[in-house]
Formats: structure tokens, sequence, C-alpha cells
């Protein structure tokens, strides 16, 4: 338990008059963002209250921007974000712009299907995209290609994913004094081990699986053999992909591209990314309207973005049956977070079994894992709409790995992509020994106790664990992997002990899973859908999205409340959090791929 003391430390006469300071700062600060907010309000009011459906003129060109962080759900127009970006010195969205992989593949079909798009210019080459989401993107878009239209693609930078996605494209352009940044993968972890030897800090490691090393920056300096081994695997399969797209859109072989990453791309002259056959033209950004006019066949032509085409209104299915598509993006957390939130998962999964018109429920993965309680507690709750009848399909995205996975084996049938990183099935906990730090900085701890083991917790925190602490400690760990692995075994229809000997703790590719039982067949969320109405004996459905996307008007509200915190409060609450977490804890380790 860690213990704030009350920092305030004004009293009698001198705090008298910092009061009423601070009092009549405190209004002067209502005043102004009373103003601020009725100007926001008054400018925007007209656009909230009117039709949310975006007209789609003919001659269009959808302008798909590959920038910002993509996420599985998207969220709808927002123009209090739109104006308050647009306020002078206000950079509010410029690190933070999310971009809904949903709102992409709808649009793309809609491109494809509806007259008035004429083709689709794929513009920038820097969204922060898993290859499993740039998988589904670059799929989508070979697909709208095949009704005969036209894609042309430019950036001033393409990362080598983005690229992968650009590379379906017509027609590739790159600025004249643009980077292509086709260098190989490589896959960095940080370590903290001689950081917190220096602040006499021992992490006291329990974990089940050779493979499970979330938890070795805590206690080693470099890759333990095991996990070097995974690593590079599942690194070499991801490349292995993007060779392989790359390949066959530009009619190059897997030799020359690889040839050309061992030549560091980046820093190589402009002129050779056409010469190399990756490019097709150096062109300054003002000069792509020209070419676009080609494309277009006309002189004038209209443009439409992301956000306004997932506004366009679509056809919806004359049914009463409905598929819910349930996101579960992000670690799995208790009780808070940003992420998969396991009490609000729940209260979700139960609003989606008390819907009678709710048939099926595809579930959309992606998540590093989390806490192995919220896992239990959401398969628990996945088991209950199975029991009532209710198939439940999964599709994993980029991620679908240690609680991921747990959440995701008592499916009745598991979609993944071939780059989809899965498995990790382990469960580890970590103690912190303050011991030498408390010796350092002069603090002593005492008390009393009843019983043998009253003060464990705290005497492992603040004095280390001993052999038998130790192990009662180890055992509950083991306990859990062996109901993590029962899980699995149950959902898979496997015997527990081939689940264990594929565990270990171990990330598997979503191809090597399939071969392993791990998941059914390769596909993406389509599949899934198209799956979950075959289990539910649909011919005719509409979608439900779950959960419900947060209004603008209350996300902003929420965030002004909160305040923007400094670099330094972030970095606290980035330590509180990991104090808070769970002791057991089922997640993949943290791998910047790059």
């Amino acid at each position: 338990m860690i213990i704030f003391p009350n920092m305030n430390t004004n009293n009698g006469a001198e705090s008298q008059p910092r009061r009423r300071g601070g009092c009549l700062r405190g209004c002067l600060w209502a005043l102004i963002i009373y103003i601020v907010l009725s100007a926001i309000m008054g400018a925007v009011m007209g656009s909230m209250f009117s039709s949310s459906d975006v007209a789609l003129e003919k001659n269009t060109v959808y302008k798909l921007e590959l920038k910002g962080t993509l996420v599985e759900q998207g969220r709808p127009s927002d123009p209090w974000s739109q104006i308050l970006n647009e306020m002078p010195g206000n950079s509010l969205m410029s690190n933070d712009e999310t971009v809904g992989l949903d709102q992409i593949l709808s649009n793309i079909r809609l491109a494809k299907e509806d007259d008035r798009i004429l083709g689709i210019y794929l513009y920038d080459g820097q969204l922060a995209a898993g290859q499993a989401a740039a998988k589904e993107i670059r799929e989508a878009l070979i697909d709208f290609k095949s009704s005969g239209k036209w894609i042309v693609a430019y950036a001033n930078r393409y990362t080598a994913t983005n690229y992968y996605i650009a590379s379906v494209a017509d027609r590739v352009c790159l600025n004249k004094t643009g980077t292509l940044a086709w260098n190989g993968l490589s896959a960095q972890k940080m370590y903290y081990t001689r950081a917190l030897e220096k602040l006499g800090i021992e992490m006291q490691i329990l974990k089940v699986g050779t493979f499970k090393s979330a938890v070795e920056p805590f206690f080693r300096t470099d890759m333990s053999e095991a996990d070097r081994l995974q690593t590079e695997t599942y690194a070499k399969g991801i490349w292995g992909e993007l060779v392989d797209g790359v390949a066959k859109s530009r009619k190059l072989t897997a030799a020359q591209l690889n040839d050309y990453a061992d030549r560091y791309m980046s820093l190589q002259p402009e002129e050779s990314y056409v010469k190399d056959g990756l490019v097709d033209t150096l062109v300054y950004e003002f000069e792509m309207d020209s070419i676009l006019r080609v494309y277009a066949g006309m002189e004038d032509y209209n443009k439409i973005y992301t956000s306004d085409l997932a506004s366009v209104m679509r056809t919806t299915p004359k049914a009463d049956d409905q598929i819910a598509v349930l996101y579960a993006e992000g670690e799995i957390t208790d009780e808070e977070g940003d992420g998969i939130v396991g009490k609000e998962m729940i209260k979700t999964i139960r609003k989606i079994a008390k819907n009678k018109d709710v048939k099926a429920v595809v579930m959309r993965v992606n998540s590093p894992g989390g806490s192995a309680d919220a896992s239990e507690q959401i398969w628990g709750a996945l088991q209950m709409l199975k029991q009532k009848g209710i198939p439940v399909v999964v599709s994993m995205g980029d991620l679908a790995a240690s609680g991921g996975y747990y959440i995701s084996c008592g499916a009745d049938y598991i979609y993944a992509e071939p780059t989809t990183i899965t498995g990790s099935i382990g469960i580890f906990g970590t103690i912190p020994n303050v011991n030498n730090l408390r010796n350092k900085v002069g603090l002593d701890i005492d008390g009393v106790t009843t019983n043998r083991h009253s003060a464990l917790e705290t005497n492992a925190i603040y004095k280390g664990m001993n052999p038998e602490e130790h192990e009662l400690f180890q055992t509950m760990v083991e306990r859990g992997y062996d109901l993590f692995t029962s899980r699995c075994a149950q959902g898979r229809h496997m015997p527990q002990d081939s689940i264990k000997a594929i565990g270990e703790g171990r990330v598997w590719l979503g191809k090597d899973a399939k071969g392993l039982g791990l998941v059914d067949e390769m596909g993406d969320l389509n599949k899934a859908i198209d799956k979950a109405a075959a289990l539910a004996k649909l011919d005719a459905y509409k979608l439900s999205y779950y959960p419900e996307v947060k209004d603008p008007i209350d996300e902003l509200i929420e965030s002004l409340l909160e305040g923007n915190p400094t670099e330094e409060e972030k970095l606290i609450m980035k330590l509180r959090t990991l104090c808070e977490k769970p002791r057991i804890m089922a997640l993949m380790p943290e791998v910047k791929i790059q």
C-alpha cells in the first residue's frame, strides 16, 4: 500500500490571503472558460444538430490519408476537435489523431460499389498500424481495384508498413526530396535491471513459461535465448509478409527487395527509388493535382475524406436479427484504464445477452493481455453467451496474446491474420523488493502480527521474500497457469498437456498458430462475420456494434475537466499504474518493432 501525504501545508493566519487570491483567480478562470465554451458552442451548434449524413457528390475522389494512429473502432466526426485544433497555438490533435480501421474498410467497400467515386488517392505514409491491420487495408484496396477503378499514392516519407499498403497503387509517387524507409525490421526491448539496482530495487519474479519474457527486462540486461528465438521468428515472419506483398505489386523479386533493404534505402538518393522500381514518380505535392486530373479524366473533381465518407448514408439491411460486433482493444485491466476494462466489458457482454435480436457475436480482439483475473471474468461472460445459444466467433487483429488469447480461446471459431501475434500462454507476477532503497533513504518498518504470514505482502515489498514465502506466491502463479491452460484446452478441444507443450509463454504468428490448433483459419473480420451468420443459420441480418462510441461532446467535457497533464505528471501516473497492477498478469512483452 502506498500512502500519499497531505501536501496542503498552509495553516492559520498565513492561509487566509492566499485563499482569497486563489478564489479570485478561480472565478476569473471560470469566466474565461465559460466565454470560450460559449464561443465554441455557437460555432458548432449548427453542425451538431444538422443531419449527420454527408452528401456524396458525383466525380469524387476518396482521399484516404494514411496518417495518425490506427485503432479498431473509429470515432464519429468531431467538430469540437476540428475547431479547437484550428485555434491559434493549439496542437491538441497533432500527436493524438486516430483513425478507425472499421471506417477505412467500410469506406473502401463503399468506394468500390458507388459510381460517384472515381478512384482513391492514398496520401501520406506515416500511419501507425500493425502488420495484420495493414494487410486488411491492402487486401481491401486490391479488392477495390477489381472494380476497374484506380488508386494513386503519394507521400513525403513512406514507412515500410505504409509502403506495403501503397504498393498496390497504379502509380506510386514520392516527394522529390522524400524518403522510403525500406530497411528491414528490428525488434528492440528496454531492460531496467541496472537502473533498478542503482535505486536499490530488486524485482522478485514469479512466472510460468520458458518463453514468458515480459518480466525479463526486470532481472536481465539482454534477451534470453528463448526470447531471442521467438522474437526473431515473428520479426522474420512479418518482414516476409511485407516482402511478398510488395514483390507481387511492384513485380520485383524477394531477393531484390532484401538487397534494397540491406542498402538501407532511407539513406539512398531519391532517384534510386525510381531506378530500382520502388516508386514510379518523384513529384512535389502541389503537382499531384495534375496527376489526379489525368486519372479522374476531368479538370474539376471533388474530394472526400475518411471521416466524411464514413458519414455517408449506407443501405441498412431490413432484418430484425443482428450480429453483434464486440471490440476488445488494448491492455486488459480490472476496473479502469484506456483499454479493455474488465468490469465494463462484462457489462457490455451482459447488455448483448439481453438483446433478443442478437443471434451471434463476433469479438474483434487486438490486445497484448493484462490482468489474469479480468481475463478469466471476461472468458466466463462469453461462456454465458454460448450457454444461451449465441455463437461466438473471434477475429484477431494485430495482437491477441496472453490475456488477449485467454479471452479468445473459448470461442466457437477463431480467425487470425498470418502476421497476428498470438499465443503467449503463460502467467507472471512481479513484486518489488525495496529493502535496499529503504535502507539508503533511512526508512525503518516495524509492527505486530497475529499469525505466521499476516504481514506476508508487506514484508515481501519492504524486506524481501524468504524461500517459503516465494514458494507460496509461486504456487499461486502456477495455479493461475493451470487454469489458463485448462480454459485453452476446453475451448480448443485439445488435451491440457498439449496446450502446455505449445504454451510456455511462447508467442506465435497467426499462420503458425493455425498449424498448432490455436486458431481455426486465416481471415479478416468479414470472414468472421460470415462464419457467425452460418453458425447462427442467418440468411438476413444487420450488424450492431459494441461498446458504443463516446459522444464527442462528452469526451471534450471530460478532457477539459481532467486537464492536460505535464510530462512529470504522466510519468507519475505511469509509475502508479505499474504499482497498482494486480499481482498476476497474462501480458505479452512490450517490444518495439520498426
